[in-house]
């Protein structure tokens, strides 16, 4: 349904520094890189959502939207807990640690962060029984 995720940074060297590693994590492909936007997800599989960094089309500062976030779908717990420290390390503030969240389903596992810029991500992990949909 999604094509796409673009969100605003101010510096793209410090955005880069925080965002290249995770991805590399996540073994996400770097698919675009310019001196104004990058973006990563599968190369050659124009199916397959990717996420966007970059300036703001209008030149003003990017501004972090309160309540937006972005949730990305990791393959378990382990993983999410090294994203989050990945995070952190290059620049991430830390908005939630790694655990369960009852109050989202027994099955939810995920932590929360900030980029450099204040843009909300979450590595989150559902490992209980798959409803259908």
């Amino acid at each position: 349904m999604i094509s796409y995720t673009s969100i605003g940074i101010d510096d793209m060297e410090r955005a880069l520094r925080f965002y290249q590693p995770l991805f590399a994590e996540m073994g996400l492909d770097q698919c675009f890189l310019d001196e104004t936007s990058a973006s990563w997800g599968r190369k050659g599989d124009t199916t397959f959502t990717r996420f966007s960094i970059g300036y703001p089309f209008d030149g003003r500062p990017s501004s972090a939207g309160n309540g937006a976030m972005t949730a990305f779908l990791i393959d378990g717990p382990g993983r999410i807990a090294r994203l989050h420290a990945i995070a952190l390390q290059n620049g991430g503030a830390n908005e939630g640690d790694p655990g369960r969240r009852p109050r989202y389903g027994g099955e939810f596992y995920g932590a929360y962060v900030r980029d450099p810029d204040g843009n909300k991500l979450a590595f989150i992990h559902y490992d209980g029984p798959k409803s259908e949909a």
